[in-house]
């Protein structure tokens, strides 16, 4: 396994760089099923984004890479349906957010 000691400044320049799911995974050297990434690049993305924001988005080499192949393993084993990562999904499985800011409003 590559392990990559940067500074966050260093890491963060390296990351711009990427453009897309198999550029990430390549750069992480993570192992992927082309046909699984191609359905599920998107969700794959965003449910990546979710670990970095619970994580605490720490820019480091082996959490982001520990995150993205845990991303890339929810869709492996699972499908978008199931996963929910957007809320299109999450309504067509009957779960529904209402902000904050709309409960309580007076109606004029």
């Amino acid at each position: 396994m590559t392990t990559k000691t940067l500074s966050p400044e260093a890491f963060s320049a390296e990351l711009a760089e990427l453009e897309g799911i198999e550029d990430f995974l390549a750069y992480f050297a993570i192992e992927y099923d082309p046909a699984v990434v191609q359905v599920n690049r998107l969700h794959i993305l965003q449910r990546f984004h979710d670990y970095l924001r619970g994580a605490g988005n720490v820019p480091e080499y082996e959490t982001w890479r520990r995150l993205l192949a845990r991303a890339y393993e929810d869709f492996v084993r699972s499908d978008a349906l199931t996963e929910g990562v957007f809320s299109v999904f999450k309504r067509a499985r009957g779960i529904t957010t209402i902000p904050l800011s709309a409960i309580g409003k007076a109606r004029s």
